[in-house]
């Protein structure tokens, strides 16, 4: 779950929360209220219906009641069997039902907005009502509502205003480890994420992150200078040995030999085209090449390279066509990208049957660029498409058929510095080799 996503989920869980607690705070007040109120007017009742039970006393009894400085926001009506009023300080249009209710500013109670009533028989054909506000002061409801949505309110502006901070705490320290992560994929193995001396857990987990890349840098540094070394102490003992196997073999007629020396030649120039191909391969994963980038209109450019490809296609019965439609400037360097495309092509004549038809394309992606090489060959299965991409990989278990098993990771990692990315599809039948690049500016 993204960040923004997590965060719409906790705010929606705290708004629910909110209102929650607050309707149940809202309604517990009021039924406490009423509660309290139910109590107070059932003690006054049971105090005015005490025996003696005669008309004369009850009367009494509200008068005194009426009387005293404690009651004065109690309301009591005596009434006969016919409902006419006997007695008591207040004017009702009809009796309320028995038992106890509420009341409103609609039975029309002088003074009352609302208010709690018990109505009960106390013998001899004889109702008592009593009555007691349940608001201290006029439309109290509505400013006690108000005060419960304020306090509320409140609480989730406080709330909001520290998920927004955090969000963009969180947002800034998560932008700068990413910034750090898309570097290093473009070949800046030096970047570092930003540390500003704050002892927090952001800065402790930036200063792990760094340590880490610190150690996977000196491990690669390790690998890259072994490889590199050997590429290097092998060139010079390697073309040294071909240049004597063709002095040995200059001059002679015997074509035995001549053939043996030639088949020594080409074994020296397939080691001799591994190595340049190694540290080629070091050179542009090292990211030196990414200072030197230039605007580059990577259609012109396929419609060139597949110009200069068509005779080689031809010589093995093979066609190649080009689609690059209106100009896709890219910033980049136009050596290594004629390599990757020349490479690509070439993989697709080395292996796909005569008769082939091998289509170059260049289309706008949402942002970018995509360069396809596709063919209607036998393609590769879905599950080899890994290992074709691996360094060294090879389909072919047993290694007889040409190649050195790095051509493709060399285009992967022009595409990685170029900050694109390269894959391999199905083309339905044959298949596709894509490299997608960001468009200069995005433009189209």
């Amino acid at each position: 779950m993204s960040l923004r996503r997590l965060t719409a989920a906790f705010l929606a869980a705290f708004l629910i929360a909110c209102i929650a607690t607050g309707a149940a705070t809202y309604l517990a007040t009021r039924h406490e209220i009423s509660r309290l109120v139910d109590d107070r007017i059932s003690s006054i009742s049971d105090a005015v219906a005490t025996p003696p039970l005669n008309t004369r006393a009850v009367i009494a009894r509200i008068e005194q009641l009426s009387r005293q400085r404690d009651t004065g926001d109690i309301g009591l009506l005596l009434a006969d069997a016919s409902g006419r009023r006997l007695a008591g300080n207040i004017e009702l249009t009809r009796l309320p039902r028995r038992g106890f209710s509420t009341l409103h500013r609609d039975d029309g109670i002088a003074g009352l907005t609302q208010g709690r009533a018990l109505t009960r028989d106390i013998g001899d054909g004889l109702t008592l009502v009593t009555i007691a506000e349940t608001e201290p002061v006029d439309d109290f409801g509505p400013a006690r509502l108000r005060i419960f949505i304020a306090g509320c309110g409140a609480i989730v502006v406080i709330v909001l205003a520290g998920l927004a901070a955090f969000s963009l705490l969180v947002a800034r320290r998560i932008g700068a480890t990413r910034a750090t992560a898309e570097a290093i994929i473009r070949g800046d193995l030096a970047q570092r994420v930003p540390v500003a001396g704050r002892d927090d857990v952001f800065e402790r987990q930036a200063i792990a992150f760094n340590h880490m890349l610190d150690r996977i840098g000196e491990l690669m540094d390790g690998l890259k200078h072994i490889s590199d070394d050997i590429a290097h102490d092998l060139r010079a003992p390697l073309s040294r040995l071909r240049a004597q196997v063709t002095a040995i073999g200059s001059g002679r007629e015997d074509d035995a030999l001549r053939r043996d020396i030639d088949a020594a030649l080409f074994q020296c120039d397939e080691v001799l085209a591994l190595l340049t191909a190694i540290l080629r391969l070091a050179e542009v994963e090292s990211g030196a090449r990414a200072r030197d980038f230039l605007p580059i209109d990577i259609a012109a450019l396929a419609e060139d390279v597949s110009a200069m490809m068509e005779p080689v296609a031809e010589e093995t019965d093979h066609r190649v066509m080009c689609k690059a439609g209106a100009p896709r400037t890219i910033l980049g360097d136009r050596q290594l990208l004629i390599q990757a495309l020349v490479n690509l092509i070439e993989n697709a004549l080395a292996h796909t049957p005569p008769g082939t038809t091998i289509r170059v394309a260049v289309e706008a992606t949402d942002g970018g660029v995509a360069l396809s090489v596709a063919d209607d060959g036998p393609g590769i299965p879905a599950e080899l498409r890994a290992t074709a991409m691996r360094r060294f990989g090879r389909l072919d278990a047993s290694r007889v058929t040409p190649g050195h098993g790095v051509g493709l990771p060399l285009v992967q990692a022009i595409a990685r510095l170029h900050g694109g990315d390269f894959a391999l599809g199905d083309a339905g039948p044959g298949l596709v080799a894509m490299l997608t690049f960001p468009r200069l500016g995005g433009a189209a």
